[in-house]
């Protein structure tokens, strides 16, 4: 498993990875496909990844097995200038490959990135419906801080670890 920054030339592997991950984790959440994949939010998340690659205040990791990139995660500063936190905005892993540890050790890159920074309080957002990715979190010491913002199907639930 070889662990890296990612670069403008991982964007479309990292956006075929996403996209994937978002049909696997919200498709079995009830989201319809049409609202999971179109043309308009295949733009938002390519250009949110290459702007996400390119920012230098955020972080891009990829997981890379046998040439094949198979995890990717994106942190950096909250989207609330209200916390005195690192956020984690997201972390996707190729459905083929869930169950390998490859969600665990981008997430540990999350927990060096809050130490690195001096920082005690790490942030995220999780749909509610993505009962995968809560039960991954719950399991890695996280817990919700009862706010939530609008998302699909009804909301994306935000959590916190201290």
């Amino acid at each position: 498993m070889d662990v890296r920054e990612a670069t403008p030339a991982d964007l479309d592997r990292i956006v075929d990875l996403h996209t994937r991950a978002r049909i696997a984790y919200y498709g079995a959440g009830g989201l319809p496909a049409e609202e999971i994949v179109n043309p308009e939010l295949a733009r938002e998340q390519r250009d949110g990844w290459a702007v996400a690659i390119g920012a230098p205040h955020k972080h891009v990791r990829c997981v890379v097995v046998d040439g094949r990139l198979v995890g990717v995660l994106a942190m950096g500063p909250p989207h609330s200038s209200e916390v005195d936190a690192a956020q984690l905005y997201q972390i996707h892993v190729d459905p083929d490959c869930w169950g390998r540890g490859i969600g665990s050790t981008l997430h540990g890159l999350f927990l060096c990135h809050l130490k690195v920074e001096e920082l005690s309080v790490g942030v995220l957002e999780v749909w509610e419906r993505n009962a995968r990715a809560r039960a991954f979190y719950t399991r890695h010491g996280w817990h919700p801080d009862d706010t939530s913002r609008p998302g699909p199907l009804p909301s994306i639930d935000c959590g916190r670890r201290s």
